[in-house]
């Protein structure tokens, strides 16, 4: 294994914003290259780890808080984590810092009707239909990172590669890895 250092790259965005795709596109190549590193993403941890909460604030409080407790594990043991949530409230994502050694904020800016399209899901449809309250950013607020680390562009799935270039750099830079 190579010599690295734990760090935890927070990705967050609105839902489609390709927060997932991205982290799985970093975490291939820093995998690939022999490093140590985990990927937690909102819908397995919501499977699992916080399988027993909701979607209101205190319960997104509590899962964001739960996820910032493992990658601060995973980080003090040498471990890059990629943590892709939408994390929506800025408290939410200090709380994160707050809880991780080298935390970094990407925000993956992509713009709500684009993140609309992508829904494979039918999750904003239904928030629109006011069948899902309090979703995020239809009746529920994304404040968006004042200043992140990185802001990664994921208008569009060829910049993927792009994005996870600039990632993998800025650890390189940081000497995370």
């Amino acid at each position: 294994m190579k010599n690295q250092q734990g760090f935890v790259l927070w990705l967050t965005g609105l839902s489609g914003a390709g927060k997932t795709t991205t982290g799985k596109a970093i975490y291939e190549k820093l995998k690939q290259k022999g490093y140590k590193i985990e990927l937690l993403d909102g819908d397995k941890i919501r499977e699992n780890l916080t399988q027993d909460l909701g979607f209101s604030k205190k319960d997104r409080n509590e899962n964001i808080k739960r996820v910032s407790f493992v990658a601060g594990l995973l980080s003090n043991h040498q471990i890059g984590v990629i943590a892709c949530f939408i994390s929506p409230y800025k408290k939410q994502r200090q709380m994160a810092r707050n809880f991780c050694k080298n935390f970094v904020e990407i925000h993956i800016n992509t713009p709500l009707n684009i993140c609309e399209k992508r829904d494979i899901k039918g999750l904003y449809e239904k928030a629109r239909k006011g069948e899902i309250q309090k979703f995020t950013g239809i009746d529920d607020p994304y404040e968006e990172p004042k200043k992140p680390d990185l802001v990664l562009d994921g208008s569009k799935k060829e910049k993927i590669k792009q994005n996870s270039k600039i990632v993998i750099d800025f650890l390189k830079e940081k000497k995370y890895i």
